[in-house]
């Protein structure tokens, strides 16, 4: 653990703490940075759930605006309140004398550059996916072939005001490098304390599970995440494991590819537990219950935080080769070729039928996450990116 601690502004253009995806990631890693001793602020939307947040300290642009419903990807209303966050975040820079922004996600870090050219701070880009990968799912830009073309350019751009750049994975390295800016690989990591004592009776009993083997994805509804892959796969695994049920349990609710989601499970005739919304000290409980989990995202440049957990959570995992991060297959984890949900649906039964590998992949898991993704140890390396952007910074 380093001896120089810093003051670091983390910029979670989101809402933030929620118990999902990237604001997971940053109230974790902020809160074992805070731990580490170091002096982290966290400026945010206005709304977010009520999560503990131990020593990390949490400034929200436009308070006023009240409470809104959390939802992932753009909306008209982000603009206005990413220039809301760089006024936010230049008065703490200078109240809290501020270090390093660090900026996460494609707009952290472009209100991070903002904030940068107006205070003169070193900027920290934390790059968890590529925009030429999702923002075109989300069809708020349209045609698609505008959101890709608007993706790359963002790509482009959005590493070049940065003194040092964070990928999650080896594909986002790559993709990154080559701007002008260094590049560290640090991934995506978990706090193994969260699943010390699942409770999953409770959850059997509200959901009548007892007797029965659940097949689970954990994680958002959003297109990007290919749920009718999920449900096509799990139609295979079904009808050679009548008695299996698939559970989808989402820590949102109203989510607006829902809908789809369940007429496509209607169409399929597959029987689907959807179980949102969430708390995060309920999600131990659900992946207890769980006897096979599934990521069914490809064709994923960034690091699932849903395969993280199910890995803690002890479980078999299924996952397509592009979301496959840090696994083996037939070690700790079984992939299956990209977009081939027929061998996702396969890999379902077979972990079903065989408990005896089943069991194998969960312990091989949960000893590979604890080894190599406790964000404890993930964090050194973030200093040494700190480290890295105040020299950088300096120098320039």
């Amino acid at each position: 653990m380093s001896e120089r601690k810093y003051r670091v502004a983390m910029v979670a253009a989101c809402p933030f703490p929620a118990n999902y995806g990237s604001p997971a990631a940053i109230r974790e890693m902020s809160v074992t940075l805070a731990e580490m001793g170091h002096d982290i602020h966290v400026v945010t939307y206005p709304h977010g759930d009520n999560l503990e947040l131990g020593g990390v300290k949490m400034y929200r642009a436009a308070k006023g605006r009240g409470k809104a419903a959390v939802r992932v990807g753009p909306s008209a209303e982000k603009p206005l309140l990413d220039l809301l966050m760089v006024k936010e975040l230049c008065r703490v820079i200078r109240q809290q004398r501020i270090e390093i922004i660090h900026g996460h996600n494609c707009e952290g870090a472009l209100i991070g550059a903002a904030a940068k050219a107006l205070t003169g701070r070193p900027l920290v880009y934390h790059a968890v996916n590529l925009m030429s990968d999702e923002l075109h799912t989300y069809r708020f830009i349209r045609p698609a072939a505008l959101a890709r073309g608007l993706g790359r350019f963002l790509d482009w751009i959005t590493p070049m005001p940065a003194d040092q750049v964070i990928a999650l994975t080896p594909e986002l390295e790559k993709a990154l490098a080559g701007r002008g800016t260094p590049v560290t690989m640090v991934p995506l990591g978990v706090r193994p304390e969260i699943f010390d004592h699942p409770n999953p009776a409770r959850i059997r009993d509200r959901y009548n599970l007892n007797g029965r083997r659940v097949v689970m994805y954990a994680g958002v509804n959003s297109a990007f995440q290919r749920i009718d892959y999920l449900l096509r796969g799990y139609a295979v695994a079904r009808a050679q494991i009548p008695d299996a049920v698939l559970m989808v349990v989402s820590p949102l609710e109203n989510e607006p590819d829902l809908p789809a989601n369940q007429a496509l499970a209607r169409e399929l005739g597959v029987e689907v537990i959807w179980a949102s919304p969430h708390a995060l000290e309920e999600l131990p409980d659900y992946l207890a219950c769980a006897d096979v989990t599934v990521v069914p995202r490809c064709d994923c440049p960034g690091h699932p935080i849903k395969l993280l957990n199910y890995m803690m959570a002890g479980k078999p995992t299924v996952c397509f080769a592009g979301a496959a991060k840090g696994v083996t297959h037939g070690v700790d984890a079984w992939i299956v070729p990209d977009h081939d949900w027929n061998a996702l649906g396969e890999g379902m039964a077979l972990l079903l039928r065989d408990c005896e590998l089943a069991a194998r992949l969960g312990a091989n898991a949960r000893r590979t996450v604890a080894e190599r993704f406790d964000w404890r140890r993930l964090c050194l390396r973030v200093e040494e990116v700190y480290r890295g952007a105040l020299a950088r910074g300096t120098a320039d």
